[in-house]
């Protein structure tokens, strides 16, 4: 998709040369992952190009976005009847080895937020909970017991003094509160839990993995096993603030976090994803933070599509022979 995205640019911008055409048709020819990729692009393409033809992009973007609302709620319909007939190996096969089950609980979880966004809740017993980008909960709060479920995405939760238990269940375990400020996050196949006051017990779904984390501490476990814990990041749970603060942190790890906060695809070229960073970047306007990147690290970010971008090495000054 990324090579996709760079030849559409270069095709597009104009300076295209005759070798480069035919670098383009030795690529697309070289596979149906390279055909796919490529078709796909152009397809995205078309809908913006009704926004860059017009002479009021503003009332250009609402009819798109008018168009995308009926696409949606047309594909809302063909999801309905394909759960009525989606019966049989293959209904089974899409369902489960897709991220569509999770889809779903998300969308019909009781509180959650889109990309971009970030919630702040305050639950019947006091309990405050911040909801980070694209995330998601459930709450069941009973009689003999405070019960929360996280669907997708990460939480930083402040319980309130009960006398009833506070959990927080996840697909790979459950975490008890001992009076606590906590942040939970789901990642690929593993819960991740930092503990910035009291404590927390985690226990895994599977086994009879056990692990009661400090204050300070911070801990990745799945279904069977809870890593050894370490100390948690100061800075871990600056989001709740809209903030994201990087402490040595690799230029990777800082763009996958701002991806977090924005559409589209955002990609880190490898000969500078190993870049250190330090500084506090702003989560609600992330173009803010890639210039801010841009201005104190030897990077530049490239929008070769309205959707695609790529962080990658400054070009070297002509004639200085610099290397990054």
């Amino acid at each position: 998709m990324e090579e996709a995205a760079e030849w559409f640019a270069l095709l597009r911008s104009g300076e295209a040369t005759e070798a480069d055409r035919h670098a383009w048709q030795s690529w697309l020819q070289a596979g149906a992952a390279q055909r796919s990729a490529w078709a796909y692009v152009e397809r995205v393409s078309r809908r913006f190009a009704p926004i860059r033809a017009s002479a009021d992009p503003q009332a250009a973007a609402a009819v798109l976005q008018t168009a995308r609302a009926q696409l949606v709620r047309r594909r809302q319909l063909l999801l309905g009847a394909a759960a009525l007939g989606g019966s049989g190996l293959l209904g089974w096969a899409l369902w489960r080895h897709t991220p569509l089950p999770a889809m779903t609980m998300a969308w019909t979880a009781d509180y959650r937020t889109g990309t971009g966004e970030t919630r702040q809740l305050a639950l019947p017993d006091g309990t405050r909970v911040w909801l980070a980008s694209a995330s998601a909960l459930d709450q069941d709060y009973r009689a003999d017991l405070r019960r929360l479920r996280l669907v997708a995405g990460d939480i930083f939760i402040e319980t309130a003094a009960d006398a009833r238990p506070f959990v927080v269940d996840t697909p790979q375990g459950r975490l008890r509160a001992l009076g606590t400020r906590f942040n939970v996050r789901l990642e690929s196949e593993q819960t991740a839990v930092a503990v910035y006051e009291g404590a927390v017990e985690v226990r895994t779904m599977a086994s009879d993995g056990r692990l009661v984390l400090q204050a300070g501490q911070q801990a990745r476990f799945d279904r069977h096993t809870v890593r050894a814990a370490g100390p948690a990041d100061a800075a871990g749970a600056s989001w709740i603030h809209g903030m994201l603060i990087a402490q040595d942190m690799p230029l990777s790890e800082v763009a996958a976090e701002l991806a977090r906060y924005r559409h589209g695809h955002l990609g880190v070229a490898p000969a500078v994803a190993r870049l250190r960073v330090y500084g506090s970047f702003p989560l609600q306007d992330t173009d803010r933070a890639l210039a801010m990147l841009a201005a104190i690290l030897p990077i530049r970010v490239r929008h070769p599509l309205p959707w695609w971008s790529t962080i990658e090495a400054r070009p070297a000054a002509h004639g200085a022979g610099a290397t990054l």
